[in-house]
């Protein structure tokens, strides 16, 4: 694994037995994501919707991989429903419970690697990182999506969602879960998502 800091989980991780965990979090909206279809000439496709109701829903996963393991995708899922004073996003105490579950399921210490989101480098996070003595913090570079596996996560679930009309966040929520949960079974696309970042888990050369 190599790009600037990121090398520095591959060590980190082989010292410590340590899963590499690539943290990424997104957002859906009852707007879906325009698609390309199949129409009659002359016809455009239209979809009907009653244009009620409102709210959204925050995903937070977790690309994790190590040598001699499959790939897993853990996340989870917040909705939001608009209400006054609602957070419209995962919070410090939200990661921290994903990362403790995700500590739980893997039975090995963790390297996470993330963006520099607020919620990410604030203190609040430094001192809940600091607590857990089987957790490894690097940030990734500024602006470099492409080094982040979970991107691929979130292009695939969008691709799949394109020109579906909800009746409510609930079921947008209850698609979203079902597509993760898909690719979840799907090893191979996970892999797939870290090769198409150029990163490697292979050994350094002396």
């Amino acid at each position: 694994m190599a790009a600037g800091g990121v090398a520095a989980g591959k060590i980190v991780a082989a010292e410590r037995g340590a899963w590499i965990c690539f943290d990424d979090e997104a957002g859906h909206t009852l707007r879906p994501p325009k698609a390309r279809t199949w129409g009659r000439r002359g016809r455009t496709p239209v979809i009907a919707v009653s244009g009620k109701g409102s709210g959204r829903i925050s995903v937070a996963g977790l690309v994790c991989v190590k040598p001699g393991q499959r790939t897993r995708l853990l996340y989870r899922i917040k909705v939001h429903r608009a209400r006054k004073g609602e957070r419209r996003s995962f919070a410090e105490t939200d990661y921290a419970a994903l990362l403790d579950a995700a500590h739980q399921y893997l039975k090995a210490p963790i390297v996470v690697i993330w963006d520099n989101l607020n919620t990410h480098v604030s203190a609040a996070m430094r001192d809940l990182a600091a607590s857990r003595d089987w957790l490894h913090v690097i940030q990734l570079p500024a602006y470099a999506p492409d080094l982040n596996p979970t991107e691929g996560v979130w292009s695939h679930v969008k691709r799949s969602l394109g020109n579906l009309a909800v009746t409510g966040v609930d079921q947008l929520a209850a698609i979203v879960k079902n597509r993760l949960k898909r690719i979840q079974y799907r090893p191979d696309l996970l892999t797939s998502f870290l090769t198409h970042t150029g990163l490697t888990l292979d050994p350094e050369p002396p």
